[in-house]
């Protein structure tokens, strides 16, 4: 079943309003690279009066193929929609990548999705894409079915394509090492953590820096290195700024990852609210002070450090 994002619709109701141009990928991060692909897609479909389309997946291929892979991705996939949604393309649809998807030959993913469901005029596909059961047609397969089908291939270079996995592996190796800058400025966005905010244990408002603990219920999302970090999120249309710690709370021999964060000039009530926060700047690592008092005067000096960088920044 695919669905359309923006309306939610399963494929026997999409109802495209005429003929597509259309792009296809994980996309995960929707990242520099990534957005350049997008906008010649936008391009592409305003000079010959065409719908543009996203076609992207999931669960990703290797979560249902390799039953054991850890793969962390850069965003859930409530994240990816937002994003993709955000940049000005008609359509977005996500299919369900399943066990039986992935026994769909490569002429009759093409048939069925791309001509009969999407109408498809022009696919814009990065040289190394490979499709159909055992990703076993390539560009040059379907470049003979859009002869058959009347349908036009447009080739996303070589460069083009190497930017992109360059981009996506330095990503994750920055959100890995806790460099934040780095990551943000590959995505061309500030990297967010999507959660509902649940009750914790306390201890930021005793030691008077409440804080909000983030759930995240998707396992798959790459969570950055344990440390701190100065953040900012929107929360009833007003942005507010604060830091968040990611980690084990050591000092109080905490036994599990947490994420926890101290809005500044901020007591709302937003328990059971799903929030983002967007990730500005790493301040520190976590560190096992020995005593709360200890804890209490460098979170003071977080948040001044914090403040700092933020009134240089903004």
């Amino acid at each position: 079943m695919l669905h359309f994002m923006r309306k939610p619709n399963n494929i026997k109701s999409y109802k495209p309003n005429k003929d597509a141009v259309v792009t296809i990928g994980t996309f995960d991060g929707v990242h520099i690279g990534h957005q350049k692909i997008i906008k010649r897609l936008i391009k592409t479909a305003k000079e010959n009066n065409l719908e543009s389309v996203i076609l992207t997946f999931f669960p990703h291929p290797r979560m249902v193929l390799q039953k054991d892979s850890n793969i962390k991705l850069i965003n859930t996939i409530q994240e990816r929609t937002k994003i993709l949604n955000s940049l000005g393309i008609d359509n977005l649809l996500v299919k369900k990548f399943t066990n039986v998807f992935s026994r769909l030959s490569a002429e009759d993913f093409v048939k069925k999705i791309l001509v009969d469901k999407l109408h498809v005029k022009k696919v814009i596909i990065g040289y190394d894409h490979r499709f159909g059961r055992n990703r076993n047609a390539n560009i040059d397969d379907l470049k003979t079915f859009g002869t058959l089908y009347n349908f036009e291939v447009e080739e996303i270079s070589v460069q083009d394509i190497d930017d992109v996995a360059v981009s996506s592996t330095k990503i994750r190796k920055a959100l890995n090492e806790g460099d934040i800058g780095k990551a943000n400025k590959y995505l061309g966005y500030d990297f967010m953590l999507t959660g509902k905010v649940v009750k914790g244990k306390g201890l930021g408002r005793e030691l008077g820096f409440p804080t909000a603990n983030i759930q995240i219920n998707e396992d798959y999302k790459l969570i950055p290195k344990q440390g701190s970090y100065v953040v900012s999120s929107v929360i009833k249309k007003q942005q507010i700024f604060g830091m968040l710690n990611i980690g084990m709370n050591p000092t109080v021999n905490g036994e599990k990852e947490s994420i926890e964060v101290h809005f500044f000039n901020f007591n709302e009530d937003i328990y059971n609210k799903k929030i983002q926060i967007n990730l500005l700047h790493r301040l520190r690592n976590e560190v096992k002070f020995n005593s709360l008092d200890e804890l209490k005067n460098q979170l003071a000096t977080d948040k001044e450090t914090s403040l700092s960088y933020l009134e240089n920044k903004l």
